[in-house]
């Protein structure tokens, strides 16, 4: 058999690590690996918190490429480069020799929200937005400020501060690096002076030389150890030439690079993440602007990010407790969600107990259940008020784009996760009134495109989506969309009771 250029792309989740192995000349996947086959564990030691061990990532990470690599029956010399995508805004602490100094505090954690706020007033507003383009909010660089106050012990030995993916990589790589985008995910970029963010850095009392170094996301980020390599299954010095955080990931995965072009996800948590050219803030800082994996000094590309944090991780908890058979699962709950009416007979769900939400201004109201019935209401009323509910939380971070002049006419997503259900895609286009185009992809899919990119395997980015596949396109009714919008308005009325 003749030898392949396989590009090998891992993405790294709080729930589980996929892999996939990319044939670089057909653009199509030729194997996948994911590990564990159950959800990883999260530990929140107290009410807010979130938290894993870094070490557990990399674990199953090895686990993953070893599957794809046998499932391909690969040798490692066919894979040409490496693409690591990550869960975003997560803070692991390394010492000099590269050990792990605390647990990994991970996207969903609340703790520094407050932290953030402080920072936000006291350093201003109105210099806040217009320099990082976000409150410091709850983001990285405010959870290093919590870990200074609270934990001095651990931050006096630390040497770097890492994203996720930084992790992976220096695991690949013996090498601490950041990446441009990586540090605007952390609030840490000024993208008004081009620079780290040295006002922030400065109020927090953290010493610059905790940031690692930082590359574009396509770049040469290292070569695989010897030790990695072995570990991994794959050949020393094989280059790292690609990392993002996952939403500007999954967005790249899609081929969403320009203005007016949108990408979702409804994993555990829910996003829609839309490509701007300009430097765009919501006042009060509720979706978050992030620089995009494609920005160039000539062609700036930014990521308006809109998060849900109670998405598939509410579906989740809902399946479990429906029913504790093994052969009851989501593609049964969607069929429920079918049955029941538009508006669920009344019952109402607000889908916010998965941490503070950025959209409700960094509130923890926890989830809600609204007017249940216990007369009227059953399984299949509960599974729709889920889906809707998730999906009317995320119009509401579409409304607040749209208030900041970003108002993408199609989104599309990868069919995977909340978007297998028929029902969720179609109260998704009609809730948006956004067309709904569906693709044959994942983030570990979007990550081995990008290591082509990055090792020059491609010649553009244009190159690197061959054979992406459309699977499905929906677009909004317009009948639908008035009942809708109905429906809407009364949700919006149970949000307000929890709102000041």
């Amino acid at each position: 058999m003749a030898e392949r250029e396989l590009l090998l792309g891992c993405d790294i989740g709080s729930s589980s690590v996929k892999t996939t192995l990319l044939d670089a000349a057909t653009g199509k996947a030729v194997a996948a690996g994911s590990s564990p086959h159950e959800e990883m564990p999260i530990s929140s030691p107290q009410k807010g918190r979130a938290e894993q061990d870094p070490g557990m990532w990399w674990e199953n990470l090895v686990a993953a490429v070893q599957e794809a690599m046998r499932q391909a029956d690969a040798s490692p010399k066919e894979v040409r480069a490496i693409g690591i995508a990550y869960q975003m805004h997560g803070l692991v602490l390394v010492d000099k020799k590269q050990n792990v100094l605390r647990p990994a505090i991970i996207w969903c954690d609340s703790r520094a929200a407050s932290v953030g706020d402080t920072a936000f007033h006291e350093i201003g507003e109105a210099y806040c937005l217009e320099h990082y383009l976000n409150s410091p909010g709850n983001f990285t660089a405010s959870r290093l400020k919590w870990v200074m106050e609270h934990e001095p012990e651990t931050f006096k030995k630390a040497d770097s501060m890492l994203l996720p993916g930084d992790y992976i990589a220096m695991r690949m790589t013996g090498e601490t690096a950041t990446t441009l985008t990586g540090l605007s995910e952390g609030v840490l970029w000024d993208f008004r002076e081009k620079q780290p963010a040295d006002l922030l850095l400065s109020y927090y009392g953290i010493p610059e030389k905790l940031l690692a170094t930082a590359h574009p996301s396509f770049d040469l980020h290292g070569k695989l150890t010897g030790k990695a390599a072995k570990e991994l299954g794959l050949k020393k010095r094989t280059p790292v030439t690609y990392k993002a955080g996952d939403q500007p990931n999954n967005a790249f995965s899609l081929n969403v690079l320009n203005p007016g072009e949108a990408a979702a996800t409804a994993g555990t948590s829910g996003v829609i993440y839309a490509v701007t050219d300009r430097p765009a803030f919501d006042p009060k800082s509720r979706v978050n602007t992030f620089m995009h994996v494609n920005n160039r000094e000539q062609s700036p590309r930014n990521g308006v990010l809109l998060c849900v944090n109670g998405t598939g991780i509410l579906n989740s908890w809902l399946k479990k407790i429906l029913t504790n058979e093994s052969a009851f699962d989501y593609n049964d709950m969607n069929r429920l969600a079918m049955v029941a009416v538009p508006g669920s007979g009344g019952l109402t769900i607000l889908p916010f107990g998965n941490g503070a939400e950025r959209i409700l201004e960094n509130r923890e109201i926890g989830a809600q259940l609204l007017d249940l019935d216990l007369n009227r209401h059953g399984r299949a009323d509960l599974c729709r008020a889920v889906q809707e509910g998730i999906v009317f939380a995320l119009r509401y971070g579409f409304d607040i784009m749209r208030d900041m002049g970003i108002e993408p006419k199609w989104v599309r997503a990868g069919r995977a996760n909340m978007f297998q259900s028929p029902l969720f895609r179609e109260l998704f286009a009609d809730n948006t009134g956004a067309v709904l185009e569906l693709y044959r992809t994942d983030g570990s899919e979007g990550a081995a495109r990008g290591a082509g990119i990055g090792a020059g395997i491609f010649r553009d980015e244009q190159d690197a989506f061959i054979g992406l596949e459309k699977l499905e396109v929906i677009e909004p009714d317009k009948e639908r969309v008035k009942v809708y919008d109905e429906l809407y308005q009364n949700w919006l009325t149970g949000l307000s009771r929890f709102l000041p």
